[in-house]
């Protein structure tokens, strides 16, 4: 171990420990339990973690789910969690919670994803896709970047961006194959599908949970998904192309182009039309959620059932699945889960005297909140905590006075928890495309900082317009 990592080390975890030490009047935040205290320490400490990267991000997971198990949870080490040894410990997290984050519905998600992955692979599918959906735009990188963000954003639109980024992630995998293993420009491709994922889930009401959130709040016909549509499809347009400059100055190709083969045909095994069927099949269930009832992660594990019993997908090949990648995902929804139960989420919420700021003031002091809380946990589990205070500032604050002033906040407040995007453990699609080790988390931050802040000037652009 050299001596920047030690550095990075101690400093990712004597920071909190200077946390744990510091009284209550030392955090901007009133009336901190012992147990709060913790999460504080734990949250910083794997913030520092991720960021600097001085062990494995899926480690920095385990960790995580261990601290707090061992010492906020209700079968914790009996010194730290009993509450005759504190003046105010607190209540603890039931246990069982904290290790449900790995059987969580996200998770189900993820293995879901994977299979449909692995039997693409192992069938061809994905190549064969990939020559079919990317023709058209040539074999000049940019293009074909192009080509994989304008697909991706369309289909997220529409159905789970974590289930679009599993299809396209399958379909780029030949493309990233073809391609000389030193070109840089290979790392703007798996980019180019995170941020497509994330963005293009702005441009309907069904396309993100935050915004399917926000619209509990707003008030009942203030807006309808044509006229969510005609807002939202224009940022996302012009959010691509933004995306779409960056990647390809700060990834740029050194050949310029793949040398992609575009010959080739569909294999015709029973257990290829038993992908191509299956696969197909969850594509569309995952699209019709509101006829059949079943949503996007009770559909993701169809498939993993049908390729297991019809021997698609072997004991062997089950092994191919991310486990990594699933114990980086338990640990942000851990670690989001801890911040939400022990109250610390909204008490961070309401730390900002919303009714000593201006109107304008008070949208980028919500929206800066949500899209820095949505870079560390679940930006679903963010809506729903910034959501109920947004709306019940709007309605006290003047210059948001009627429905329409309402419906401004409440969408730029959902709008910005989908702008979180700069660690793997931001959105379930940059922990996919962070899995295929073609991306490090240092891209991540440049690259989601960038389209994150370019998001918010947009949105207060807009906002300025209308208010």
């Amino acid at each position: 171990m050299n001596v920047s990592v030690i550095i990075k080390l101690a400093a990712s975890f004597g920071i909190p420990a200077l946390l744990l030490m510091l009284p209550d009047s030392a955090i901007p935040l009133e009336n901190l339990s012992v147990v709060e205290h913790r999460i504080i320490a734990i949250f910083v400490m794997a913030a520092l973690l991720w960021v600097l990267e001085p062990v494995p991000v899926f480690a920095t997971s385990i960790l995580i789910i261990t601290l707090l198990v061992v010492s906020v949870s209700t079968h914790g080490l009996s010194m730290l969690t009993t509450a005759d040894n504190y003046q105010n410990l607190g209540q603890l997290l039931p246990y069982s919670a904290i290790f449900n984050s790995f059987s969580s519905p996200i998770i189900i998600l993820f293995m879901g994803g994977f299979a449909l992955a692995i039997a693409a692979s192992k069938y061809e599918l994905d190549s064969n896709l990939a020559r079919v959906l990317l023709k058209p735009f040539g074999n000049k990188i940019p293009m074909i970047m192009l080509g994989i963000m304008l697909i991706t954003a369309v289909f997220s639109m529409f159905m789970s961006n974590t289930a679009t980024t599993v299809m396209m992630l399958a379909i780029v995998g030949p493309i990233i194959a073809a391609a000389p293993k030193d070109d840089i420009g290979l790392k703007g491709l798996v980019l180019s599908i995170p941020v497509a994922a994330n963005t293009g889930g702005i441009g309907t009401p069904i396309g993100t949970p935050p915004n399917a959130i926000a619209l509990q709040y707003i008030p009942e016909g203030q807006i309808t998904f044509a006229e969510w549509m005609s807002f939202g499809i224009p940022f996302v347009v012009v959010q691509l192309a933004i995306a779409w400059v960056v990647l390809n100055y700060m990834y740029k190709s050194k050949t310029g182009t793949i040398n992609l083969s575009m010959e080739g045909s569909f294999q015709h095994s029973p257990r290829a039309y038993v992908v191509y069927a299956t696969f197909a099949s969850t594509i569309l269930l995952w699209l019709t959620t509101s006829i059949h009832g079943m949503n996007t992660y009770v559909v993701s594990i169809v498939p993993l059932a049908v390729f297991t019993l019809t021997g698609v997908i072997t004991k062997a090949d089950l092994k191919l699945i991310n486990w990594d990648v699933l114990w980086l995902v338990a640990g942000g929804i851990a670690m989001g889960m801890a911040l939400e139960k022990s109250g610390l989420a909204v008490k961070i919420a309401h730390s900002i005297d919303f009714t000593s700021l201006s109107t304008m003031l008070v949208i980028v002091a919500l929206s800066l909140i949500c899209i820095t809380m949505a870079n560390f946990m679940s930006n679903t589990a963010t809506a729903n905590l910034i959501m109920p205070i947004a709306a019940a500032v709007a309605t006290s604050l003047d210059g948001l006075s009627g429905d329409g002033g309402i419906t401004t906040l409440l969408v730029i407040v959902a709008l910005s928890a989908s702008l979180g995007m700069m660690l793997p453990v931001s959105t379930p699609p940059n922990a996919l495309a962070y899995s295929t080790g073609m991306i490090q988390t240092k891209d991540l931050l440049k690259v989601g900082g960038i389209i994150g802040a370019t998001g918010l000037i947009l949105l207060y652009v807009a906002m300025m317009i209308i208010l």
